[in-house]
């Protein structure tokens, strides 16, 4: 029984490798050869090879990414925002002098913000704003304003999207903004009116295009109700006017 015991051992023992069949070296070997393959290829196009694919493919994970806005794509936590527009003469009020009103023409104004990302469609922004007004018919005459703004924005779509280890980022997201803004505005000449502004409710209508996962455009409609001293000249004071512009900016994440 002894013998028969020992014989069994012994068949065991030399039969393990033979059931193993894939021992540490010949992985190591096969990742090494993996390896070999990618530098090769990076001047020469070869065949795939079925015996170094592993450690091609642990090596090359990036490259078979079949849709380019799947990625390794870190979302953000803030950005800057800076650009610029022009006004929009017909949904403005019109700047009055007595009796006389004169529309805004040849407007534009500049904006430079500082955001927070609070979630894939939440974020909020501290920003910037001045304006410089034209008329038509009063060449020699201008308005500036100049405020400081926040804004809570919500985005319709997420701008990025997370599944398993791959994030999905959207190239175009349209967003809407409510907030509201603190400043001065002053009309050129003794009788023109100026002081203290309040722009509430400031509300905003747009959407981003990316244009990597850094940088994007975004265009919107923006409109603001002040509530100052008057606009134009020898105006009472008080009083609410309606301001409509037009942006263009640069969007930079970090």
């Amino acid at each position: 029984m002894k013998k028969i015991s020992l014989l069994s051992i012994l068949m065991i023992s030399f039969s393990i490798p033979v059931f193993a069949g894939y021992s540490p070296d010949a992985f190591k070997a096969e990742i090494i050869e993996g390896l070999d393959l990618v530098s090769a290829r990076e001047n020469v196009d070869l065949p795939e090879a079925a015996s170094g694919e592993m450690g091609l493919e642990v090596y090359r994970t990036a490259d078979n990414v079949p849709n380019e806005d799947m990625q390794l794509f870190i979302p953000t936590s803030m950005y800057i925002r800076a650009g610029g527009g022009f006004n929009l003469g017909f949904a403005t009020d019109k700047a009055k002098i007595g009796d006389k009103e004169y529309e805004s023409s040849g407007s534009w104004t500049t904006q430079i913000g500082l955001g927070w990302n609070l979630s894939s469609y939440v974020r909020t922004e501290i920003d910037l704003q001045e304006s410089t007004f034209n008329f038509s018919g009063l060449d020699d005459m201008q308005a500036s304003y100049q405020t400081v703004g926040g804004m809570l924005y919500f985005d319709f779509a997420r701008r990025y999207v997370m599944s398993g280890d791959i994030t999905t980022r959207r190239t175009f997201v349209p967003f809407m903004g409510i907030g509201a803004a603190l400043g001065q505005y002053r009309f050129d000449g003794e009788t023109g009116a100026d002081g203290f502004v309040v722009a509430a409710p400031r509300a905003t209508l747009g959407f981003n295009v990316m244009l990597n996962d850094l940088i994007g455009i975004d265009v919107m409609y923006q409109y603001q109700m002040m509530i100052g001293n008057g606009f134009g000249w020898n105006v009472r004071e008080g009083g609410v006017d309606n301001i409509s512009n037009i942006v263009a900016s640069f969007r930079v994440n970090f």
